[in-house]
């Protein structure tokens, strides 16, 4: 485990490899599961200002969801979290490209210049989770099955979860924090090698 400021990276962050692969898994994190995706408290009004631009972008479904729902939900744990589309397992956000790929409305609204909000943090960092602790922010590799094409796709292109992760770790913790994520990296390699 690695201390850098208030957060403690987990080994695995490190030393597995990881691309997602949305041929293999068509987004199946978007649609599996139990609760929608987690949200940080000050996603929760950037949900409610930028919704009306990212409905165009939502099947009817999804929309149906939020509207009976609301912009976000508290799940079973007390935790906040986007709604779920009926029993579905799927976020109200998702959308489906056509090759049937499950996709965020919130990103592609993004991507089109339409909201500023890329999407949020958690499914950004995902396989990374965070999870509050009393003083600090544990940053974990969280395993699920349905991205077993994407351990695999990181081991044949040899790339590390935290680098390919690189840009939702810097919007969530600054460019410092990832340069001293390198840094740890690069000194814990330099002593297995000797």
């Amino acid at each position: 485990m690695i201390a850098i400021d208030n957060t403690l990276i987990s080994d695995e962050v490190l030393e597995k490899r990881f691309v997602c692969d949305l041929n293999a898994c068509k987004g199946a994190c978007c649609v599996e599961g139990e609760s929608g995706a987690p949200l940080e408290a000050d996603e929760l009004g950037v949900l409610e200002t930028i919704y009306e631009k990212v409905k165009p972008y939502m099947t009817p479904k999804g929309i149906s969801a939020i509207e009976a729902q609301g912009k976000w939900v508290v799940d079973s744990d007390g935790d906040f979290t986007t709604p779920l589309i009926g029993d579905e397992g799927a976020c109200a956000y998702v959308f489906f490209d056509e090759k049937g790929i499950a996709k965020c409305a919130i990103e592609k609204a993004h991507r089109e210049g339409m909201v500023d909000f890329p999407k949020p943090v958690s499914c950004h960092l995902y396989p990374i989770r965070l999870q509050k602790l009393r003083d600090s922010v544990a940053v974990n590799y969280h395993r699920w099955p349905i991205c077993e094409p994407a351990c695999q796709c990181g081991s044949a292109l040899d790339v590390r979860v935290f680098r390919f992760l690189r840009e939702p770790l810097i919007r969530k913790f600054g460019s410092e924090w990832y340069a001293q994520l390198e840094a740890a990296f690069a000194y814990t390699e330099g002593q297995k090698n000797h």
